[in-house]
């Protein structure tokens, strides 16, 4: 097989093989340590501008399939493994995971010591890198990574949210769906044959599609507008509720999302999950800080503080909630019990919460889902029902 290298910022250099695209893409190498889920995470879009690890030793054995995708294509600009699998065994596979790569443009590299990268990664902290199947001299790419963009401080949101209002209606296919138009005065009509639903507003950050699936499960129904839309437009949809996902990048650099997460507290019940989370806690004042290597990966155990249970969650974020900023109007719900950092909020007066995990769990596991539950049991409480 053709070579390719990794080089980190630190001047480490891996040499392996190449699989999937050529060429040389920079970013925040990163790891995961779930053991399944690769192609959703490989679709998930908070992977924006990041080099991915996998610590399970063998990744793409079950192949790919077009009903594991959480949007619309592949969004990390790095892939590396310890070893790819050539085949795809499972029944489902309709096709390899090196050639879904290729297809993508997506640089994989294979054959390296990964327990040797990610435990550089926990000791030294996430690091700027470059993959390439071009470039395999070790000065030269170190010299590329010291001087690739480093993730604090990038906007990364704009390059993953939809350019315009969508209706869901599950995958693909929902791009099509026409919007409702209001009646003559201004006001929405109901939703066609299910007057019980709730009327939901996502604001589009870079979601992950089975977040739209389970609020469809709860009795939504999910209108999606770009994460940049204002508070103006959200509420001119007379939403039951809003819901604010999950996206990549550093959520203090965006400005424009956080004044109208701001300008709709308290106007209507609020629910976020990952940069939603942060987007929540910064409109409220409260500010949020880089984790050294961050928490990705579908085992991570969170306490729901309301009920005492404990919870195994997917989660894939590098930054959090600073816990000596918080305003007083926002109380602590969920804690990770690995490093006790702050895993959800609740606002105490009006009715916003969120979780910086994902409750949607694609893959992973589904501990979390009543979350959605008690979104949807949120809107019912409040005069927006």
């Amino acid at each position: 097989m053709a070579r390719a290298a990794l080089a980190l910022e630190d001047g480490t250099v891996y040499f392996g093989e190449s699989f999937g695209a050529t060429g040389t893409v920079s970013g925040e190498v990163c790891f995961n340590t779930s053991m399944t889920g690769y192609q959703e995470i490989l679709t998930d879009p908070s992977y924006r501008g990041q080099i991915l690890c996998m610590t399970a030793p063998q990744i793409g054995n079950y192949g790919v399939n077009d009903a594991d995708v959480e949007s619309g294509k592949l969004q990390m600009s790095g892939f590396i493994v310890r070893e790819a699998s050539r085949v795809a065994s499972n029944f489902t596979a309709q096709g390899t995971l090196a050639h879904y790569l290729a297809e993508a443009g997506v640089v994989g590299l294979a054959g390296i010591d990964t327990r040797a990268l990610v435990r550089r990664l926990r000791i030294r902290g996430a690091m700027t890198g470059v993959v390439s199947s071009e470039v395999l001299d070790a000065e030269r790419l170190v010299a590329l990574a010291k001087a690739a963009p480093a993730l604090v401080g990038r906007d990364l949101v704009s390059e993953v949210m939809p350019d315009r209002p969508r209706a869901w209606h599950d995958g693909l296919d929902d791009w099509a769906r026409p919007l409702p138009q209001p009646t003559e005065g201004g006001a929405m009509p109901p939703v066609p044959e299910y007057s019980s639903l709730k009327r939901v507003v996502a604001l589009d950050y870079g979601m992950k599609w089975n977040i739209a699936r389970h609020l469809t499960s709860v009795g939504c129904d999910v209108t999606v507008l770009p994460g940049r839309a204002g508070a103006a437009e959200v509420l001119s949809h007379a939403p039951d509720g809003v819901f604010l996902s999950n996206g990549p990048g550093d959520p203090e650099v965006l400005g424009g999302c956080v004044e109208t997460v701001r300008g709709l507290v308290g106007k209507v019940p609020m629910f976020g999950i990952c940069l939603g989370h942060q987007l929540l806690a910064l409109a409220c004042g409260a500010k949020t800080f880089k984790l050294k290597f961050g928490h990705r990966g579908a085992n991570q155990p969170v306490m729901d503080l309301t009920t005492g249970t404990v919870e195994i969650t997917s989660q894939n974020h590098g930054f959090a909630v600073d816990e000596e900023s918080l305003p007083a109007e926002l109380e602590v719900t969920h804690r990770n019990l690995n490093d006790g950092t702050i895993e959800g909020l609740r606002h105490r007066t009006a009715p916003a919460a969120s979780v910086q995990y994902h409750p949607e769990a694609a893959a992973g596991p589904h501990d979390s889902t009543y979350l959605f539950a008690r979104f949807r049991a949120m809107m019912a409480s409040t005069d927006h029902a």
